[in-house]
């Protein structure tokens, strides 16, 4: 295999691996303010990706895969909403374990990796076409 088609491969899986990324991101932003639906219930609880290097052996190249999604262990925040169904006898509410602020972060650099992978990918195909058209051009 060719050292360009190998690049593609290299990038196209860091495409779907960056893809998979900001789905889960956005899966914990849209729940950042998910309760539970009873006293005291547990609420949404925060998705953390992580990913694993793969050598691919027809191209050489080291792909990244998703190793696996799992939640996140840490402790709910807690915060008094007295007239919350959630909320338990003395009027806390169990909070999901998701910062805003850290997701954000997480997505803009999901989302400079996945276009750096693109790039990759527009230039392998521009480096092929013009392998082509110069192999073309000598006939």
């Amino acid at each position: 295999m060719d050292a360009l088609t190998a690049a593609l491969k290299v990038a196209a899986s860091g495409l779907g691996a960056q893809s998979e990324r900001l789905r889960v991101v956005s899966e914990n932003l849209a729940n950042a303010q998910s309760t539970g639906n009873a006293p005291g219930a547990d609420p949404y609880r925060r998705k953390t990706i992580t990913f694993q290097s793969e050598l691919d052996r027809a191209s050489g190249g080291s792909l990244v895969e998703v190793s696996s999604i799992a939640r996140d262990p840490s402790d709910f925040p807690i915060e008094f909403q007295p007239g919350n169904e959630a909320a338990d006898e003395k009027g806390y509410v169990k909070m999901p374990n998701v910062n805003v602020l850290v997701e954000m972060a997480d997505m803009s650099e999901a989302n400079r990796s996945y276009e750096a992978n693109l790039q990759v990918i527009k230039q392998a195909r521009d480096l092929i076409s013009m392998t082509i058209d110069l192999m073309r051009n000598q006939q």
